[in-house]
């Protein structure tokens, strides 16, 4: 499973209007009920959950939160960019401009974890989190993404 295969531009909002966490949330999970189905107010309840018990900052300016819904049919993701950093309790203490968030049913709880790691792996070179955070429109951040990915296939 890449995660070019998952984000679509539909799929991600540039730039996001929100300028605080919860705002954020709220708005991610929006966009994902939007493209995916689901209940909104599971899945904002999922990832809210999941926020209280640690944040999902995972620091360098990306947030990555997720969370479970059993009201998704599949494994869903969706991204967005702010244009000005949020404070968002990430684990550097730093604020985030670049978000993905993740939910799922149970089902694909395998298909989440690995999910989320390709997300990391991802954001973890800096010229690759600033062309995503550079990124002028949904379908030039999932170029950037698949670009990424066809690298790493590549060797």
């Amino acid at each position: 499973m890449l995660l070019s295969q998952l984000l679509a531009p539909d799929r991600v909002r540039v730039p996001l209007t929100a300028r605080d966490k919860s705002g954020i949330l709220r708005e991610l999970a929006t966009l994902l009920v939007a493209t995916s189905g689901g209940d909104e107010a599971d899945v904002l309840h999922a990832v809210r959950e999941r926020e209280e018990s640690q944040s999902t900052g995972y620091g360098y300016e990306v947030a990555i939160p997720h969370g479970r819904s059993p009201t998704l049919p599949g494994l869903a993701v969706v991204a967005g960019v702010s244009p000005a950093p949020i404070d968002y309790g990430a684990m550097d203490g730093q604020p985030v401009r670049l978000f993905f968030l993740v939910v799922g049913p149970e089902s694909a709880a395998g298909q989440q974890v690995r999910a989320l790691a390709r997300i990391a792996r991802l954001v973890r070179r800096d010229s690759v989190r600033e062309r995503l955070i550079r990124a002028a429109t949904p379908a030039e951040f999932c170029q950037v993404v698949r670009e990424c990915e066809e690298r790493v296939a590549a060797g």
